[in-house]
């Protein structure tokens, strides 16, 4: 069984959301659906493979004309179901002085 990994209340969707990922330079794109989310992320089922996709970080557009989207990072992948973190605005900054800080 796994173990509960999640900081926010989930919220799980009967039919899961429709919604795209598309990578930050906007070369690539995948439909996908959105079968969970809470504040800090969620869980997507990816059509198609994500292998050779640049997944580091990524955009989750929630709408079609693509004005509602999350700026995400991978968190696991597990067959064609992978959960991503939501990235805020300065967090990239954080992590990058944390990694400069730990190896001072």
């Amino acid at each position: 069984m796994a173990t509960e990994r999640r900081k926010g209340e989930r919220v799980t969707f009967e039919h899961g959301i429709p919604a795209h990922m598309m990578g930050i330079d906007g070369t690539w794109r995948r439909e996908c659906t959105m079968e969970d989310i809470s504040e800090t992320g969620a869980k997507l089922s990816v059509e198609g493979s994500v292998e050779g996709l640049h997944l580091k970080e990524f955009f989750l557009l929630l709408s079609s004309t693509g004005l509602a989207y999350r700026r995400c990072e991978l968190a696991w992948v597990n067959g064609d179901q992978i959960g991503v973190n939501f990235l805020k605005t300065g967090d990239k900054k954080k992590k990058l002085a944390r990694r400069a800080t730990a190896e001072a």
